[in-house]
């Protein structure tokens, strides 16, 4: 190929970047700038998939200011081409325009030219390729995209949340549900929905180092998002691509201590530009006016630089109102500058919170009540809808004005657009806990052994012993050696094995803090009793975990228990089970809370039985007593736990270093006391109104029935199967809604987009794939389908087909031409252009009269009528009409122009329509709420003046085309 700067070229694989100019070349590479959509290609020169761009006398070209030549002539210098002609609008003859300004939105419609060289493709594909472009642009229209694909059950309060936040631009809010009502599928869904609109290519998640490896997991197995771990290692190795390691990846995952002990570190990151800040455990950035703390100022720096930010944290009272306040801060210093300001405008929500409860309940307003609304919101809003609820009006037009009411009063009033929080006693459906405490025997061997211990380890520091004695079994191995069985004698493991025997028909979930404890017990269970046991630690690898929560889900000839250690199972959902036994304790009260987690989440459907074994006299049976009576963390949820742990850590190591209970009665009474005096301050200062603005009532509901309707959606198994078969990938039926997807020897390209190498199971259900993590769940949002759909497009797959109509009622040889044009603007992703102007196609089926018959004819049925063509035959059949073809694609050309001027006068109207609609909404809204920022309001009037521009440019251009041809036998 012989480049040039200024040249202009089109890419064979990605059409829809439009028209390239050669803007760098060196001797092995070319660069390709597409102004369009503002990307950029790098080539190598032997073997760019580039098409050069020439026009012959008598095309009609479009120059970048807008005015059009009819050339004439066409002149070539230093490889570079040059159009002589007449300009169309003045008339003007002899006009030279070089190619370089050319418009860039140039189309170039030529499956005809496949069609004519014989390039004839098969009919099935050409059907294929058609059902892509239709369920494409369905899915860039539907309102719930990037929340259909996720891996999780549909929980309303959830899906409110994320489809409130995640359509914003630049989202900043605070997240802080109680524990187990799943804040972080809330961050990943609204990260999958500013992902797949372009909102966010970048996006920085900054967690405790201990989170890391369950953030990967869960943003991995729930929505296909492949994050990269960074630490010291990966950013020496990234150093060889980038002068910034943090630039080599488009979505990265780190630790808060990573970023705070390296100044280096934190200041490539801060450098990086993100779209998206994401902070989990954000109630441990402390903070006070003289003295924040340098994990604070990390994500201070993080967020200020940042426009999208959300901040996953505990219950926000939790730790203080200036805690509260500071992470407020760190969504918006301008708002939440002055911390007894926010303290006086806290207690004016009351009376909006009253006001709510009414309208929630249904009732006729009491005066009070109206006056109340008649003061927060504008007397002539309110009156109208007063006179609906007091009228006999029927009961939808009442519930309409009822909302309208209580939408107003959240808009306008307290932290709703920043802040969202679900607590359990407003979401309810949690399941009961019994708890069974079972004190047992502490065998000689420990006894002895403990004794030596104790003897010999006086150097220890009172926590280190402290941790030591809550483990009697490590410190009997340390004495006896690695071939030590203490499992043979522990009255702890005699118990288990009975009681899994008792519960043969239920599966059994047992936590031990260590993997090393872990790995012993499932020998045990294997060596005494035979029973099928599973392990599940930090040390293995992601793959080997999913098989061991596949083999423990497995219903039939599954594992009965699955052992986990304590970091081994974070972030894991095992809610199918509902018998959990703590083998030993953890030095934690949140971590005690995280192994219940794994229960006790919502979306459990059976009372879960919580076992918790001990050796009676030594430190495990202090510790149980203490979270039972001091805390009741095992019957119940604990948030006030670690504030309470905090306050007697120092006298409670002391007991358990020395396995002593003297004085034990005194700090669990006085824990008792501190906790059930913070749980009701923390119930005092509930925020009732942003509980009912959290949860979303009955749109949340709607929401998530809106999904559940698309769930097995019989269409995209049609499609996805049609799709496998034509790529070439193997498919094999597993049974219990499962397939297995393998590539092949004759796959159409080298690797399949999503599959990794070694094949994945897939299931088209929801509940199949929640409850086994080694399968995909495969929706239209999958990028096994999303890429193919766009593999499809790229590798010209059913471009052009021939097929056959057999029809008595018309005459043999009687041609049909059945024709898909798209119409596409191009615009930046970001823009937001597909939600308004997608891809979109237009169908047209001429008859040889050159009459449009496809409002008469629907695609699925006229396409169950006809037979495929082999393409010796096909191209005889496309020359012998060959003047007939060119002749229907023209007369084509007048219908379709009308009917991109109706798709562009809708997609304007359904622009302006929501886009003003919200522009009008926030500037109302921040005349009275200070929770709306400028530059939200500011970024939706350039999306809209932007978008306006880029629909009006919409395009059309020729996708595929088929010939029919009658035949009678």
């Amino acid at each position: 190929m012989t480049f040039a700067l200024g040249q202009r070229w089109i890419s064979d694989t990605e059409s829809d970047l439009g028209l390239g100019t050669v803007v760098a070349l060196d001797a092995r590479t070319v660069t390709l700038m597409f102004a369009a959509s503002e990307e950029n290609r790098v080539y190598a020169r032997n073997d760019a998939p580039v098409t050069r761009v020439t026009f012959n006398v008598g095309d009609v070209i479009d120059c970048q200011e807008g005015w059009s030549l009819k050339v004439e002539q066409v002149l070539e210098e230093n490889s570079v081409f040059t159009y002589i002609g007449t300009r169309e609008d003045s008339g003007e003859e002899g006009v030279a325009l070089r190619e370089i300004f050319l418009s860039n939105q140039i189309r170039f419609n030529k499956p005809q030219d496949k069609l004519f060289a014989g390039q004839i493709d098969r009919m099935d594909n050409f059907v294929l390729r058609y059902r892509a472009l239709n369920n494409q642009y369905q899915q860039h229209k539907s309102p719930m995209r990037g929340l259909c694909g996720m891996r999780a059950g549909l929980i309303p309060h959830q899906l409110y949340i994320a489809h409130e936040v995640g359509r914003r631009h630049a989202p900043r809010v605070l997240l802080a549900d109680e524990v187990g009502l799943g804040k972080t599928i809330e961050a990943g869904m609204i990260i999958h929905q500013q992902v797949l609109s372009g909102r966010a290519e970048r996006i920085l998640i900054v967690v405790p180092e201990t989170l890391q490896h369950q953030w990967l997991v869960e943003m991995l197995r729930r929505f296909n998002l492949h994050f990269s771990v960074f630490d010291e290692e990966r950013c020496v190795e990234a150093f060889a691509e980038a002068d910034n390691p943090f630039e080599t990846q488009q979505f990265v995952l780190c630790s808060l201590d990573f970023l705070r002990k390296s100044r280096k570190r934190f200041e490539q990151a801060l450098d990086a530009e993100w779209d998206l800040l994401v902070v989990d455990e954000a109630h441990h950035l402390e903070w006070s006016v003289d003295n924040p703390s340098r994990e604070y100022q990390v994500i201070e720096a993080l967020s200020e630089s940042t426009p999208g930010v959300l901040l996953l944290t505990a219950t926000p009272e939790q730790l203080g109102r200036e805690s509260h306040f500071a992470r407020l801060r760190l969504l918006d210093s301008d708002r939440f500058y002055d911390y007894e300001a926010f303290v006086q405008e806290e207690a004016q929500y009351e009376p909006v919170a009253d006001a709510v409860s009414a309208l929630f309940s249904g009732h006729a307003l009491a005066d009070d009540a109206k006056n109340q609304i008649a003061e927060l919101l504008s007397e002539q809003d309110v009156e109208p809808l007063f006179r609906i609820l007091e009228s006999d009006s029927d009961q939808a037009q009442q519930a309409a004005a009822r909302q309208e009411l209580i939408d107003n009063l959240m808009d306008r009033h307290g932290t709703g657009r920043v802040l969202f929080r679900n607590t359990r006693a407003a979401i309810k459906g949690f399941p009961v806990r019994n708890v069974h405490l079972m004190p047992m025997e502490i065998p000689q061997q420990y006894t002895t052994s403990m004794r030596v211990a104790g003897m010999i380890g006086g150097k220890m520091s009172p926590q280190a012993r402290a941790m030591k004695m809550l483990y009697p079994e490590e410190i009997f191995q340390e004495f006896e050696g690695d071939d030590a069985s203490w499992w043979q004698f522990d009255s702890r493991v005699n118990w288990l094995l009975e009681k899994i025997k008792a519960k043969r028909s239920d599966k059994i979930l047992v936590i031990a803090s260590r993997a090393s404890t872990a790995l012993q017990l499932e020998q045990a269970l294997r060596e005494r009793e035979g029973i099928r046991a599973t392990v599940f630690h930090e040390g293995m690898s992601i793959l080997e975990r999913d098989k061991a929560a596949a083999y423990f889900a497995q219903e039939e000839g599954g594992a009965q228990v699955l052992i986990c250690s304590e970091i081994g199972s974070e972030g894991r959902n095992f809610q199918f089970a509902s018998q959990l036994v703590m083998f030993d304790l953890p030095f934690n009260p949140d971590l005690l809370e995280q192994r219940i987690g794994r229960l006790d989440r919502i979306g459990q459907k059976q009372d879960i039985d919580i076992h918790v074994p001990y050796l009676k006299g030594t430190s495990q049976a202090i510790l149980a007593r203490w979270y039972h009576e001091g805390l009741n963390a095992f019957a119940e949820t604990c948030p006030t736990g670690r504030a309470v742990y905090d306050e007697f850590a120092e006298r409670l190591i002391a007991l358990l270093a020395s396995g002593e209970e003297t004085g034990l009665d005194e700090i669990v009474a006085a824990s008792a006391q501190m906790n059930k005096t913070l749980k009701a301050q923390l119930e005092q200062g509930r925020d009732r109104l942003l509980e009912m603005h959290s949860n979303g009532g009955e749109r949340a509901q709607k929401i998530a029935e809106q999904i559940a309707a698309t769930d097995g959606d019989t269409n995209l198994v049609t499609f996805a199967l049609s799709l496998f078969d034509t790529v070439g990938l193997n498919q094999e039926d597993r049974g219990e809604n499962a397939l297995v997807v393998t590539p092949s020897e004759h796959m159409m390209v080298p690797s399949y987009p999503g599959l990794p190498y070694e094949g994945a199971t897939i299931t088209f259900d929801r509940d199949t794939a929640l409850s086994r993590e080694d399968m995909h769940l495969i929706s239209w949002e999958h990028p096994m389908i999303q890429g193919g759909m766009d593999l499809l497009m790229s590798e010209g797959v059913g471009v052009s087909a021939v097929s056959l109509l057999k029809n008595k009622a018309l005459p043999v040889g009687t041609i049909l031409i059945e024709l898909v044009y798209v119409v596409d603007a191009q615009a930046p992703k970001r823009s937001g252009i597909s939600r308004f102007l997608p891809k979109t196609p237009i169908r047209m089926l001429m008859d040889s009269r050159g009459t449009d018959l496809s409002a008469q004819v629907d695609f699925e049925s006229f396409n169950r009528q006809l037979s495929p063509v082999n393409r010796h035959l096909a191209s005889k059949l496309v020359s012998s009409v060959q003047n007939d073809i060119h002749r229907l694609i023209s007369a084509s050309e007048i219908p379709v122009v009308e009917h991109v001027a109706a798709i562009r006068t809708q997609a304007q109207q359904e622009m302006q329509h929501s886009l003003n609609g919200e522009l009008e909404r926030l500037q109302a809204l921040k005349a009275v709420n200070p929770n709306i920022r400028d530059e939200e309001i500011a970024a939706l009037e350039q999306q809209i003046v932007a978008l306006n521009g880029y629909i009006s440019e919409a395009q059309y251009q020729l996708d595929s085309l088929r010939l029919i041809v009658v035949a009678h036998n």
